[in-house]
């Protein structure tokens, strides 16, 4: 009995190794797929990654079974309900690591196609840019036109925003300018407004030649006494 429940603890520390080298491999393998420019040939490394994969995900295959067929072997009142749910656990973690490694290499698949057909694309207008030539000088001409009718464009909506920004200081002085005629307007009709800012002007302006002629009066001191 205790030999076989070394073998089950054995074999159930060998899988979770084995689960935890496969979630660093996924993580390297799905670099591939998320690469910006992927190449139109796998790489030695992307070679390595996959195969790496396909047999950590055997060796695990191999060792399920062997957990399988240990707790076959015991009897009914020895096998413990928890040894099968973590036998129930390791096949589930197995069957989603070999759905996560197909889906993986249906992407890298799919992008290396597409890149494939994107390079095919270009060589086709080089070639027939190369043996062609007025045609692609055309084609130059073309581009250099939309380039400068966008460049002409973009200039025109700057000037249209500086108009704009222009007639909005100019409604917002005429704004200004109305109000202010309102305020004169009102002032005006006000009894003795007129007399009342008259007397505070002469009187600041007597305060000012008041304080002049003090300082004229200090400075001249200073003089006298130096």
């Amino acid at each position: 009995m205790s030999s076989t429940g070394g073998g089950w603890a054995q074999l159930r520390q060998q899988t979770r190794a084995l689960e935890s080298q496969t979630e660093s491999l996924f993580h390297t393998y799905s670099q591939f797929a998320n690469a910006p420019n992927i190449p139109t040939k796998p790489s030695d490394e992307e070679v390595r990654t996959e195969a790496h994969l396909q047999e950590v995900l055997e060796k695990r295959e191999a060792l399920v079974g062997q957990l399988s067929r240990l707790l076959d072997s015991e009897s009914a009142h020895s096998s413990s309900a928890v040894k099968q749910n973590n036998l129930a656990r390791h096949r589930e973690i197995l069957s989603d690591h070999r759905r996560d490694l197909s889906r993986l290499k249906s992407t890298i698949t799919d992008a290396r196609n597409k890149a494939n057909l994107l390079s095919n694309v270009r060589s086709d207008i080089d070639a027939y840019r190369s043996a062609n030539p007025e045609n692609a000088e055309a084609e130059y001409m073309l581009d250099e036109r939309r380039r400068i009718d966008n460049s002409h464009n973009m200039a025109d909506s700057v000037l249209s925003q500086a108009y704009a920004v222009n007639d909005n200081f100019r409604i917002q002085r005429e704004t200004l300018s109305s109000i202010n005629r309102r305020i004169v307007g009102a002032a005006s009709q006000v009894p003795g407004i007129n007399s009342l800012m008259g007397r505070i002007g002469a009187k600041k302006r007597r305060d000012g030649i008041v304080l002049g002629g003090f300082i004229a009066f200090c400075f001249l001191m200073l003089l006298w006494f130096w």
